[in-house]
């Protein structure tokens, strides 16, 4: 029944005269239905120049299976069919995570080697001055690892933890701007959200951690330092996660290009400083050696 009002609907915007004739055969209730129907379906409608993004959103929410497309005088020019489009959206989406990590949109399993070195290498070359601002944070504390040996030991599990969490916050962010469940315009509620997950995820997890450390440790200073640390870095991290796309679409670009190279380098440089930083300033209570 849904599609046979759609159809009806693209008749009814290309031929309104044989509409006309057939709803003056009908009864006043019926006909009332009709046109009621075709209102609510003549509003959705596209023009050819309509973007990718709008098309979706339109067939989602109104669970529609075909949708059509008129030009600039009304006249319908074609119909756009969900399994056409959804294909589409698909293969676009596969290019954004293709994008994510630094490799071309282009690239396929099959295609040249020069292919992949050539959209890839530039992107290395960017995570590697990014890796080097991560190294120079470790750098400003060699004082306290070269006291501390243990720091060096734990130093990636909060790095990881972090990184974790932001690529989570990022992938539920990226997934709502593609298919416009949400706009920059709720970014408040976004991060609002990503606070209160960070937070909750970031206290369990601590709270494991610190339990585990402090059985390998025998220190309740280690332990405390490390439940800090990783409940502060997770709830950054999640929150630059949701925040990173958001801001780069503000600013006009495609957040798939470059939010996985930039969050990485914050959840490094979040999880060293807060995790060497408050060490340092609670030297007094870990373990020498």
């Amino acid at each position: 029944m849904n599609l046979e009002r759609q159809l009806l609907a693209q008749f009814a915007t290309a031929h309104p005269a044989e509409v006309a004739s057939v709803l003056a055969a009908m009864s006043h209730q019926e006909a009332a239905r009709v046109l009621g129907d075709l209102r609510d379906r003549a509003a959705m409608q596209v023009q050819p120049m309509t973007p990718r993004e709008e098309v979706v959103e339109l067939l989602n929410t109104y669970h529609l299976t075909s949708l059509p497309v008129v030009d600039f005088a009304g006249q319908v020019v074609g119909v756009i069919r969900h399994d056409g489009l959804v294909s589409a959206a698909q293969q676009n989406l596969a290019a954004n995570v293709q994008e994510m990590v630094g490799a071309s949109a282009e690239e396929r399993a099959l295609s040249k080697p020069w292919v992949g070195i050539r959209s890839r290498l530039p992107w290395l070359n960017i995570n590697l001055v990014t890796a080097f601002l991560a190294a120079a944070v470790v750098g400003l504390f060699e004082d306290t690892i070269a006291q501390f040996t243990a720091l060096a030991v734990l130093l990636p599990v909060v790095a990881g933890q972090s990184g974790n969490t932001g690529a989570q916050a990022l992938a539920v962010t990226m997934r709502g701007l593609a298919l416009r469940e949400i706009r920059t315009s709720h970014a408040a509620r976004v991060l609002v959200k990503e606070l209160a997950i960070g937070f909750c995820n970031g206290l369990a997890i601590a709270a494991v951690t610190a339990i585990g450390v402090f059985v390998w440790s025998q220190s309740f200073g280690l332990a405390l330092v490390m439940l800090c640390a990783m409940l502060m870095s997770m709830v950054l991290a999640s929150m630059a996660g949701a925040a990173i796309p958001v801001v780069l679409v503000k600013l006009g670009h495609d957040p798939a290009t470059a939010s996985s190279i930039i969050l990485t380098t914050a959840t490094d440089i979040v999880g060293f400083l807060s995790f060497l930083g408050l060490a340092t300033l609670l030297a007094g209570m870990l373990p020498p050696g």
